[in-house]
């Protein structure tokens, strides 16, 4: 009886060990939407994909939400630079690694797509708070 207990006591704190590790990780995979910076790195590493990684920081203040829409499945991306319109880096950047700017958007926004028919880019500028946002939008 008491080598059993030992063996269940051991197994239970190690399946407690794994769940506070893995906890906010589940949490993540499962969230509908989430609001982080760049210094939340668990956060920051788990949902921005590469393309927002790499995007030039072209102002001092920025954030990036993510949204999982339900319904028509789409996964979505974004930062938002705030105090600015400008936009002419971030277009640069993904004209340099192959984005090509669309002749008409499914949104108030410049579009941008490349090969991959289930992902596009949106730049837009908003007014309150003055801000440009640049979306990444995967549809399943």
């Amino acid at each position: 009886m008491r080598k059993s207990l030992k063996v269940f006591s051991c197994i239970a704190i190690a399946v407690a060990v794994v769940l506070i590790f893995a906890w906010p990780y589940i949490t993540m995979e499962f969230a509908g939407s989430a609001h982080y910076t760049e210094q939340d790195k668990r956060e920051y590493n788990f949902y921005t994909p590469d393309i927002l990684k790499k995007m030039p920081r072209i102002t001092p203040r920025y954030d990036f939400d993510f949204a999982n829409i339900t319904g028509p499945a789409s996964h979505i991306y974004a930062v938002r630079y705030y105090d600015t319109d400008d936009s002419s880096k971030v277009d640069a950047y993904l004209n340099s690694i192959g984005y090509r700017k669309q002749d008409d958007c499914h949104i108030e926004a410049v579009c941008w797509r490349k090969t991959d028919p289930q992902e596009i880019v949106t730049v837009s500028t908003l007014n309150n708070p003055k801000a440009l946002l640049v979306s990444v939008i995967y549809n399943f």
